[in-house]
């Protein structure tokens, strides 16, 4: 007789995903790709590690892990993060830590993160977890980390992104795969979700069958955190209205908004490369260059030709308008987003409503100002050029 389903689907879910680690792995030590199957003996096996909050779907997880690493070739171990923000957290940390070397994860530890402020609660706290991650894995030398993040949380996440506006990307959710470079071994991308097509109610069911004690966290039902309130709210709300199969309507959606726009970003960075303009020298570099040609007397050629490399390396962008004008509004944004990225502008910080200001200076210039973007970035149209830097 077989497992439960429920047991069975969290397995399948993890073995998938474990065998796209094991193609990714390193072979050889000449670093050819190892063949499908568990790795030769004589090479130490790619380390998976689980992040566990102690909740169902985490803990669900971690026992996929522990059951389908061994059979694979693979080591299995497990991190917890306390975030320090409940009485008693730090004694939760090392109970999860218990139950993860109770599953045979090797190593099991219990990271403790100091969260801030910058971007609200929720957003200081994944900041700090994820940074926990990332240093732990390449203490480790992990091949990857495992996220229990499940079908639901995925439909919230979409409904979140719809509320925000932010276009395509915002609506396709979370990745099955994400994250940099999984560390100095150059595993593929660091964060796999094999629960995105599980949902909430199989993680739960499957902790209960195997005897595994859970824990709930107290902030998932706050309603003073706005994925909370989604989850509690407007997700039975919509449910009532519509009928069963929102969830799983949304987490199509996300999937489909996904290949979207994965298809308008790999667009995007080959128009990029077709408008870009020579960046000029800022205003505060031109005065700088003035100044210095005064007290030198005006400097011989070669100085000035120097001067003008120095300035000319300072982080921006500079765009061609006539040609961003001739791209579709979809491609032409995300440029425009790609350039203000890289010339300071924080990704989490930098919205649809922004970007669409920047996208005037080119479509509807009339002699606007600059349009100032988070993190000290200004978009400014000088002529034909579209310059994008930090001011």
């Amino acid at each position: 007789m077989g497992p439960h389903p429920a047991v069975a689907a969290i397995r399948l879910a993890v073995r998938r995903t474990l065998r796209d680690v094991l193609q990714d792995a390193p072979g050889a030590p000449d670093g050819s790709d190892a063949p499908a199957g568990p790795p030769a003996p004589h090479r130490r096996p790619p380390l998976v590690l689980v992040a566990c909050s102690g909740g169902a779907d985490s803990m669900a997880l971690a026992s996929a892990l522990a059951f389908e690493a061994p059979r694979l070739g693979l080591r299995a171990g497990g991190l917890t993060v306390d975030h320090g923000l409940q009485p008693g957290s730090g004694d939760r940390a090392r109970e999860v830590v218990c139950r993860l070397t109770e599953l045979s994860l090797e190593p099991a530890e219990a990271l403790t993160v100091a969260v801030g402020r910058d971007g609200g609660p929720e957003a200081a706290a994944r900041t700090a977890r994820y940074t926990a991650l990332d240093e732990a894995a390449d203490r480790l030398g992990a091949a990857a980390v495992l996220l229990g993040h499940t079908r639901d949380d995925q439909a919230e996440t979409v409904l979140l992104g719809l509320a925000r506006g932010s276009g395509t990307r915002s609506l396709s959710g979370m990745a099955a795969v994400s994250g940099s470079p999984a560390g100095r071994r150059g595993l593929g991308h660091r964060y796999l979700r094999p629960f995105l097509a599980v949902d909430r109610q199989t993680t739960r069911k499957a902790c209960m069958v195997q005897s595994l004690p859970v824990w709930d966290d107290p902030h998932n039902a706050d309603p003073a955190f706005t994925r909370s309130r989604v989850r509690h709210d407007a997700l039975p709300a919509l449910e009532k209205a519509l009928g069963k199969g929102v969830v799983e309507a949304l987490a199509r959606t996300a999937q489909l908004s996904r290949d979207d726009a994965d298809a308008l970003d790999a667009w995007a960075r080959e128009a990029e490369r077709e408008v870009r303009a020579e960046l000029p020298p800022s205003r505060s570099a031109s005065r700088s260059a003035s100044r210095s040609a005064s007290r030198t007397g005006g400097g011989g050629r070669d100085g000035d030709v120097a001067n003008v490399a120095d300035l000319t390396e300072e982080s921006g962008s500079a765009l061609d308008v006539a040609r961003l004008g001739a791209l579709p509004p979809a491609v032409r944004r995300r440029v425009l987003r790609r350039a203000a990225v890289a010339a300071g502008s924080p990704a989490g910080s930098l919205f649809a409503r922004h970007i669409e200001e920047v996208d005037r200076l080119v479509t509807e210039w009339h002699g606007q100002r600059a349009i100032s973007l988070p993190g000290r970035v200004a978009a400014r149209r000088q002529g034909g050029t579209l310059v994008i830097r930090q001011v």
